[in-house]
């Protein structure tokens, strides 16, 4: 790619940015229409998840492959593709006339999503080069993801109130339609100088491993966890992640480059991505059911109750850039894992009538958290590896966030499950705080993991890596 402006580089940014945010305004949409969901679809605590997770599964299981695609076949025509499939998906999903076909066409948009984030990240890593100005960028990156959950639920209640449920996902129509014209217009196509042969058993195996493990967490309550069905998804799953370490390790071009992991840093930006966007989707899965559901605010109001915590993420995103740049991802995950943990344990205390002052408390705590680790995590993902493989990479990290996101879903859903079994309704808040407890857990592995794999013997470990791979 060759050299750009500055201008130029950061209207390409501004550019890869509106495909994250109108993915996160889908997050936090979709999320503060569940109750409406629910009511209008006589939907179940189970089958909310399936909305939720339906597509991120999709998207979890599609980022590596379109990660490599985009590095071969050029990473703008792949962006443009994804914008394309994902405002199409957002169409359908609006039409679905049944809770079977909204998850399909959720499935959809996840097929577009996954050609959005992980292929606009590798752009800004080729068109950032300089690393203080590529801290910045994915700072920048990051404080996008705070806008659009500072837009998303106060825009999803103001839509759900006023036109219901199915308007939730017009939004995305006319952003993903400018953002086509502009990247056609501005954005210059790249490709790896020698990108990686497609690999459809890694790319199988895969989608095996997530699909068989999140069914098993979300259906077991339902179905018993000893179940034969049950049982046999988790034991599948194993064999399927078995067969996928065995089969990629034997690769000359993998799907998933086991060598990546050799990286300390980099395995832990990984898991911290994991655990951290796993408290992500758990929060805003039980808390958008409590504030509707227990406290009996409406779609608008449960919006205006995340302010706090969307601000502070919008605040404290490029900041956090800006302090990866200048010092490292130590502190920042230090403050993130620390926040994360503080801000849940209010909650798992959590009754129908907990003060307004404490759950804005919390919800602030819960953002600033937030707000410091998706910098360090993607900075630590993307800058050590080599540029021809930047999309694999990018798509790596981006894949555990929404892996981290299915299994926060997941996990908590089927604790609350687990406790409303034999309890009414109303003892949704009580039912939860095994959930909150959870994601209190989160919070601590962020900040562990912070300590573990930042020091100065972990970074020797990624030196062997940074190379860039031998072309055989």
């Amino acid at each position: 790619m060759p050299e750009l402006s500055h201008r130029r580089r950061q209207l390409v940014l501004a550019i890869c940015c509106l495909s994250l945010f109108i993915v996160g305004l889908d997050v936090t949409i979709v999320n503060i229409a569940l109750p409406s969901l629910r009511a209008d679809l006589d939907a179940s605590v189970s089958s909310l998840q399936w909305v939720l997770d339906a597509y991120t599964l999709v998207l979890a299981s599609l980022l590596i492959l379109s990660g490599s695609t985009a590095d071969r076949v050029g990473r703008r025509r792949t962006f443009q593709t994804g914008l394309a499939l994902f405002t199409v998906g957002s169409l359908l999903c609006s039409v679905a006339p049944g809770l079977g076909w909204l998850i399909v066409f959720r499935m959809v948009q996840a097929v577009g999503g996954s050609m959005l984030n992980p292929v606009a990240m590798s752009i800004i890593t080729n068109t950032f080069t300089e690393p203080r100005e590529r801290a910045r960028a994915i700072g920048v990156w990051g404080g996008v993801v705070g806008l659009s959950m500072a837009l998303g639920p106060v825009l999803g209640g103001l839509l759900v109130a006023g036109l219901g449920w199915r308007s939730i996902f017009w939004i995305n129509v006319p952003v993903g339609v400018a953002a086509i014209v502009l990247a056609a217009l501005y954005v210059p196509e790249s490709r790896a100088e020698h990108p990686r042969r497609i690999d459809p058993v890694g790319q199988v195996l895969v989608l095996l491993v997530l699909a068989s493990v999140t069914f098993g967490i979300i259906e077991g309550p339902n179905a018993g966890w000893g179940s034969p069905l049950i049982v046999g998804c988790f034991v599948s799953g194993a064999v399927a992640l078995a067969s996928l370490l065995a089969y990629e390790s034997r690769r000359t071009e993998p799907l998933l480059d086991l060598r990546f992991f050799r990286s300390v840093p980099f395995s832990g930006a990984t898991v911290i991505a994991v655990c951290a966007f796993g408290a992500l989707g758990g929060f805003l899965f039980l808390n958008s059911l409590y504030l509707q559901e227990v406290r009996s605010l409406s779609a608008l109001q449960a919006g205006l109750y995340t302010l706090p915590m969307a601000a502070l993420t919008a605040v404290i995103a490029p900041l956090s850039g800006r302090m990866v740049g200048a010092r490292g991802p130590r502190l920042p995950l230090i403050l993130a894992g620390s926040a994360i943990a503080l801000a849940m344990l209010p909650l798992t205390r959590l009754t129908a009538d907990t003060p307004v002052w404490l759950l804005f408390t919390a919800y602030a705590m819960f953002g600033f958290g937030f707000g410091m680790v998706n910098a360090p995590i993607t900075n630590t993902a993307v800058s050590g590896m080599p540029r021809a493989q930047a999309g694999v990479a990018a798509a790596i990290a981006s894949t555990s966030r929404q892996v981290g996101a299915a299994l926060g879903v997941a996990v908590v859903g089927a604790a609350v499950v687990s406790g409303l079994s034999g309890a009414a309704a109303q003892h949704f808040a009580e039912a939860s705080r095994t959930g909150w407890w959870i994601l209190f857990g989160c919070g601590l592995a962020v900040l562990a993991l912070g300590l573990a794999t930042t020091g100065r013997r972990a970074r020797a470990t990624a030196a062997p890596v940074e190379s860039p791979v031998p072309v055989l």
